[in-house]
């Protein structure tokens, strides 16, 4: 489901076509997951309102759930999915250095914590 369908290998393509023809729920569910993922790779962020409104057509509470929490802050979700800019270089870094605090396991200050983020 949350794979492109065009590098699917045929016999897997087969099986999600069979299992989505059997219940029409997780067809439903496929379909808004791709485009919501298309959304998101292409950058369409204006079409996040009526994808909205398209899943809360269909009756999928795990996806309402998450259109929920989308609603709780639409101008910034729909800037994430149409601007260039990403946050990814920032997130990966301050990834790092929760790293190497972990492992001084709370023994040390900021100034070795420091020292290691220099040095690393």
């Amino acid at each position: 489901m949350l794979t492109h369908p065009d590098t699917l290998p045929e016999s897997e393509r087969l099986k999600l076509k069979s299992a989505l023809a059997s219940c029409p729920e997780l067809d439903a569910l496929t379909g808004h997951v791709r485009a919501f993922g298309k959304m998101l790779t292409q950058l369409q962020g204006d079409q996040l309102p009526q994808w909205i409104k398209a899943v809360r057509a269909d009756d999928l509470p795990s996806l309402h759930g998450f259109v929920n929490g989308l609603e709780r802050d639409l101008a910034a979700v729909t800037a994430g999915l149409t601007l260039p800019w990403s946050s990814g270089v920032v997130e990966g870094h301050v990834n790092r250095i929760k790293m190497i605090k972990r492992q001084m396991y709370g023994r040390a200050g900021f100034g070795l914590l420091r020292k290691r983020v220099l040095l690393a």
